[in-house]
């Protein structure tokens, strides 16, 4: 089978390569996916996982991505809940082989059925981006109707889908990012927005519940504008700052088959809208991951 590979750490994007790997073996509760549609975090050859297993024995050449849609091929001993040629769509294990190659073993568990009125770059693009969304809000920030809720990164992957979660929830939303996000993070329903080029953070007042994907001083900075007993949730490491009198929260996203079902529902009931940005082949995945190349909404890469 074709797949991306990286070679380096140090390499970084420069040691992607498209290459003829062995096809994928289904181990005990694996199924192996024929890909259809992949996704990607920018970040994960960051991440140790992306390198190592769960013994922390190096895994190099690996391959990246961790979001993907596609059609069951193979049931690996014991593995229930799923059939051949079924569609499904869902999250790659992080410390094994990933997305991006024509074919995945991924634990059943990590996988929920994908609709046949949900198109395969959708079904990529919403496992880690509505899993996260939906975990920060209400799994660790516990949001409540009545409460207002900052989200950082309001027209991004994570931040679209969670201002639109929050707004139907009943919270008030306030959204930030740059200027040129403004009218998209408007469209998706946030109540106000913040430039945080332009704008004073500070003067949002004080929110309930601030979701955090930027990190560094934004993510600070967000801590102050916790009201007491409020919470920050952080995507982008552990936090460097508290608010008072209350909590702050580092997480990463676990899969979920049944919420996983619950979002898919949300989409074909028109109630969530998964922002789609480029789509390139396989081919051109490792340009993809350049900063440069990559747009508004989620990055996604066809296989099929």
């Amino acid at each position: 089978m074709k797949a991306i590979t990286v070679q380096d750490r140090a390499a970084g994007v420069g040691g992607m390569s498209l290459v003829d790997r062995p096809h994928p073996h289904a181990a005990e509760n694996d199924v192996v996916v024929r890909v259809h549609a992949a996704g990607f975090t920018p970040g994960e050859l960051e991440w140790p996982g992306t390198w190592t297993d769960r013994a922390g024995r190096d895994r190099t050449p690996s391959v990246p991505g961790h979001e993907l849609s596609g059609v069951v091929a193979e049931l690996g001993y014991g593995t229930t809940g799923l059939t051949v040629g079924q569609r499904v769509f869902g999250l790659a294990d992080w410390t094994r082989n990933g997305s991006l190659a024509e074919f995945a073993a991924v634990e059943a568990r990590n996988l929920a059925p994908l609709p046949a009125d949900i198109d395969y770059t959708v079904g990529a693009a919403l496992p880690i981006s509505g899993l996260t969304a939906w975990q920060a809000l209400f799994d660790h920030g516990r949001l409540e109707p009545g409460q207002t809720v900052l989200v950082h990164g309001a027209a991004g992957g994570v931040g679209s889908i969670a201002v639109q979660l929050a707004r139907e929830a009943g919270a008030t939303v306030i959204g930030t990012g740059r200027a040129h996000n403004r009218e998209a993070a408007l469209d998706l329903g946030v109540h106000s927005f913040v430039d945080l080029e332009a704008d004073r953070l500070e003067d949002v007042g004080e929110v309930d519940l601030v979701l955090d994907v930027f990190g560094g001083e934004i993510g600070d900075r967000s801590a102050g504008v916790v009201r007491a007993g409020g919470t920050l949730v952080t995507i982008a490491g552990p936090p460097n700052a508290w608010p008072r009198d209350g909590r702050a929260i580092f997480f990463v996203v676990e899969a979920d088959r049944a919420r996983l079902a619950d979002l898919a529902q949300r989409v074909r009931d028109g109630r969530l809208r998964v922002l789609v940005g480029a789509v390139h082949p396989l081919e051109e995945a490792a340009a993809a991951f350049a900063p440069g190349r990559r747009s508004q909404g989620k990055t996604i890469i066809r296989t099929i």
